[in-house]
């Protein structure tokens, strides 16, 4: 799986192809660009409480003005926590754009691709959450407007 995401982002990241990655999507993408994790954020950080839910029981507070900040409407959301993993040192061109109250890395995106966000949290399960509500249909605005543009090119 490891391989197969990776090599997909490297496929994709040159065409400018949108990318939302999603929990061990948003890990993948750091890896990716020479970011690193911590293997266990439970074992690194002993104080966080283990809190595995798909309840939005995690607050993350989004950093004013970068894009995910657009995209979610939101300066804090309440997101749910599903991982065990976190992002430690960020890679080439990637922000951390959102934390939680731990001071865990829950929003990177990067400034070199125009649509190239990683969330920590699973929005997908959060659909009757308005901020979440606009984060997947920016992804598919933006994916749309990227197949328009390669029908007009051909």
């Amino acid at each position: 799986r490891d391989r197969l995401e990776l090599d997909l982002l490297e496929r994709l990241l040159p065409s400018d192809c949108p990318v939302l990655g999603i929990c061990r999507g948003a890990q993948i993408i750091n890896v990716h660009l020479g970011g690193s994790l911590y293997s266990d954020i439970y074992t690194t950080f002993e104080h966080i409480r283990k809190r595995r839910t798909v309840l939005p029981r995690k607050t993350v507070d989004v950093v004013e003005g970068s894009y995910l900040h657009e995209l979610l409407g939101v300066t804090w959301c309440q997101v749910n926590s599903l991982h065990h993993q976190a992002i430690d040192r960020t890679g080439d061109t990637i922000d951390i754009v959102a934390r939680d109250r731990n001071g865990l890395v829950q929003g990177i995106e990067s400034r070199a691709y125009r649509f190239l966000v990683g969330v920590q949290w699973h929005p997908e399960f959060l659909i009757f959450n308005r901020p979440q509500q606009r984060l997947i249909r920016a992804l598919v605005s933006a994916a749309g407007e990227r197949a328009e543009q390669r029908a007009r090119a051909l």
